[in-house]
């Protein structure tokens, strides 16, 4: 069941089922008040005064909150994103339990939810599909079946997904990349400081393999990780696959199978129902290569033991309780965690996964209303504006590339809250008390509804991401930045805050993603899409020299011991944080229309927008977890968040009188001049 999802499908008319009930109205108003954050929008009660603002910044914002934040036993971290999440997670749960046992949505969370009967099923549905396994006869049914794990439980030593062609952004195109592997990254196969994870990870296949009645589990871990090892080893760097020019390799289908034979990619694309393509885009080109020579010399005996691994893994969290117990005894390992989230907190995440608009709908309905809609869009309107206010001034950008950016700045689509149109689940089959099957067909479902995109015109108004998420995101190659209606809640945003934080806390978000189209990858799309240098070669190398400095800033950041940021890696986030708060900082100024910030508290409006800056990245994390994060996240930590974009923004030294001795002071010339 690959997660590798480029771009979301298109977008259909709902044929949603109303589940709600009438009593929510008085739970909306429970979620608000409990939203509000001190007087204004900010928690004073959290800050650290006896710390120089200029000496940690993060600890003046949040050092009191730090030293009391105890991390839940289920949980990797806490602080704002989690605190969020949480108030999320209760506003879903309150849609879910109120649908109706005959709905797709109540029948779903049911049967994840019975666990009686999922002790009375046992391992029957998964003991099928590993005789599907078993029953393998050849290589090249084999590489059909891995075309077809599209979806289902089961893996495949190639990734495949569907998304806008990087020449042509308005036609969907197939994607393909690395895959095989089940560690979360390459470095957790060889590096010293995984040897833990490394080792509760064959732990966990001997019990698995032990548990599907493998006459020899111990042999049968050693060569299913070895065979990881060896994709592991031929794999990309996970800093080297943010680089657009490098896993832009488009080839046809013919062309793929003569680059990359050893794989029978007739086969592949068969089980995967995909006809032969003229143009398909290949990421990690090397490492497909390297991976199709791997699979055709490993014997099949090998590849149906890593299958058979695989199905049971992704299937495991839907059984009984041995196989949950037995997976969770590994994941607790890479997280840190010591128990497991409550049960219905994680049948609220697969149902809201699964089911994503369906759920949505009903959410924004209910926990979204259209005076916030109208107030964020606002707020977008005021960072676009201060965007482009520094693209004009920029000092190191020529003309001519001012004119490219502010091209791509004017057609870059802003979406709020929710999408525009609804998707239909009138053709998922949802069945009471079929956990295992419920999982497998909506995991089928929405692949198929991805899958269905290729080769046909890019519908940019789709969404990505479900409208409960507390994230966001910019569409990249769609030229599009979306803010679901999640993350548009306190401390992010209240329509009922001081100006300010929100200018400091989803402003900064906006700016975020907005920048994210003129970040280091950001910067090589047009403003239609396409993959184009539209940079003058002498802008771009000052643009390449100031990313240097920056990024040698973060460089010196040790996280947890010997593990520090890599820039390489967090370039892109890092920049974004950079000029997301420096417009946030502008566009308040511009909301002000030309009027004295008040000051609250004894703190201007500038103070208040880089505190409500620092209060989003609020957060305290396990060793475990911070380690994991270095090492597969292209965002920095949160803490350093909070304060090392601001190193660089001359406001927060004005604002916090940060002076030279202080330990973050950075002279001026020494700063990065990006956004």
């Amino acid at each position: 069941m690959k997660s590798r999802l480029l771009i979301a499908g298109a977008a259909l008319a709902a044929l949603a089922v109303p589940f709600a009930t009438a009593q929510l109205g008085a739970q909306v108003a429970e979620v608000v008040a409990k939203a509000r954050i001190g007087a204004w929008g900010f928690d004073a009660t959290g800050q650290d005064k006896s710390v120089k603002p200029g000496d940690d910044f993060f600890r003046f914002v949040s050092g009191a909150w730090y030293d009391k934040a105890e991390i839940p036993a289920d949980r990797p971290s806490l602080g704002t994103f989690y605190d969020l999440r949480e108030t999320t997670q209760d506003q879903v749960k309150s849609l879910i339990t109120a649908a109706p046992a005959t709905s797709k949505v109540g029948a779903f969370y049911a049967s994840f939810m019975d666990e009686k009967r999922l002790e009375a099923v046992g391992l029957a549905p998964l003991k099928r599909d590993v005789a599907a396994v078993n029953a393998i006869q050849t290589k090249a049914q084999f590489a059909r079946y891995m075309g077809a794990t599209n979806g289902r439980f089961g893996s495949s030593v190639i990734d495949m997904g569907v998304g806008a062609d990087t020449a042509n952004p308005e036609i969907n195109v197939l994607y393909l990349g690395q895959g095989g592997i089940g560690l979360p990254e390459r470095e957790y196969y060889f590096a010293d400081q995984f040897k833990k994870q490394r080792e509760a990870y064959k732990a966990y296949i001997v019990r698995t393999m032990k548990m599907l009645g493998n006459a020899d589990p111990e042999k049968a871990a050693d060569i299913i990780m070895g065979f990881e090892a060896e994709i592991a080893y031929k794999s990309w760097k996970i800093a080297d696959r943010r680089q657009i020019e490098k896993v832009n390799n488009p080839m046809s289908s013919a062309e793929l199978a003569s680059y990359a034979p050893g794989l029978d990619w007739a086969q592949y694309f068969a089980g995967a129902k995909v006809p032969a393509q003229k143009r398909l885009i290949v990421g990690e080109n090397t490492a497909v290569k390297a991976i199709a020579q791997i699979y055709a010399q490993t014997p099949l005996s090998t590849l149906k033991l890593w299958q058979t691994f695989h199905v049971a893994d992704q299937a495991a969290p839907y059984l009984n309780k041995a196989m949950v117990d037995n997976r969770f005894e590994y994941t607790k390992t890479l997280s840190g965690v010591a128990v497991n989230r409550e049960r219905w907190k994680r049948g609220v995440d697969l149902v809201g996964g699964q089911l994503g608009e369906l759920v949505g709908q009903e959410y924004v309905a209910k926990f979204f209303p259209p005076s916030s809609k109208a107030k964020m869009e606002v707020l977008v309107a005021n960072l676009k504006v201060a965007m482009a206010s520094r693209i004009k001034s920029n000092s190191w950008m020529s003309d001519t590339t001012k004119a490219a950016a502010l091209e791509k700045l004017s057609k870059m689509e802003v979406m709020v809250g929710y999408p525009d149109k609804w998707r239909s689940y009138a053709g998922l089959n949802i069945v009471a008390g079929d956990l295992y099957g419920n999982v497998q067909r909506a995991g089928q479902f929405n692949a198929a509804y991805n899958m269905a995109d290729l080769g046909k015109k890019v519908d940019r108004k789709k969404w990505g991401m479900n409208p409960q998420t507390v994230n966001a995101y910019n569409g990249g190659l769609e030229n599009k930045i979306v803010f679901p209606a999640g993350i548009l809640q306190a401390p992010f945003f209240d329509p009922n805050a001081d100006d300010a934080v929100n200018y400091g806390a989803i402003g900064g978000v906006i700016g975020h993603e907005i920048i994210h189209g003129f970040d280091d990858q950001g910067r090589k799309i047009d403003a239609t899409g396409a993959v184009r240098d539209w940079w003058t070669a002498e802008d771009a190398k000052r643009f390449e020299e100031q990313a240097k400095i920056f990024g040698a800033q973060y460089a010196a950041f040790e996280v947890v011991p010997g593990a520090f940021i890599n820039p390489d890696l967090t370039m892109g986030e890092n920049i974004a944080d950079l000029g997301g708060i420096s417009i946030a900082l502008d566009a308040y100024r511009t909301a002000l229309g030309g009027k004295d910030a008040p000051v609250l508290d004894g703190m201007s409006g500038e103070q208040r927008v880089l505190l409500a800056w620092a209060q989003v990245w609020r957060a305290k994390a396990r060793e475990t977890s911070l380690r994991n994060q270095v090492a597969t996240d292209p965002h920095s930590p949160a803490q350093y968040r909070a304060f090392a974009p601001l190193r660089n923004v001359d406001t927060w030294y004005a604002a916090f009188n940060v002076q030279p001795g202080d330990k973050l002071y950075i002279a001026p010339d020494k700063r990065a001049r990006l956004w």
